[in-house]
């Protein structure tokens, strides 16, 4: 009889660790879809709020950018590479921006800041 539990539970012991070692792994399908995404910066290089964006429907990758105490920033690759187009003219927070409907080159700036200083 005691041949028979000591059999019986060395079974069951041989049984769990069979168990373990068999174990399903479980795959995160995101880490399947994201494995070969590379990421990139596409600036502008600088930190802050942005107050305001605006591009041209007829030029598809002309945006500018209206920044809290950066000023406007231009970018013509679709966001890219961004170049600072108000230094030495105005500076400060940039509350509102817009392209002229009656010519592209023509750019309105308001100063002011109207983001929240929210998190």
């Amino acid at each position: 009889m005691k041949v028979a539990k000591s059999t019986l539970f060395f079974l069951f012991l041989a049984f769990c660790l069979q168990a373990q070692k068999t174990k399903e792994v479980k795959v995160n399908a995101d880490s399947i879809l994201l494995k070969n995404t590379k990421y990139r910066h596409i600036g502008p290089f600088r930190g802050g709020r942005c107050g305001a964006v605006v591009g041209d429907l007829k030029q598809k990758n002309l945006f500018y950018m209206g920044s809290t105490g950066g000023g406007v920033w231009k970018t013509i690759d679709g966001g890219s590479n961004w170049r600072n187009i108000s230094d030495k003219y105005f500076g400060g927070s940039i509350g509102c921006v817009a392209v002229a409907p009656s010519d592209p080159t023509i750019l309105y700036v308001g100063e002011g800041e109207n983001t929240l200083r929210g998190m």
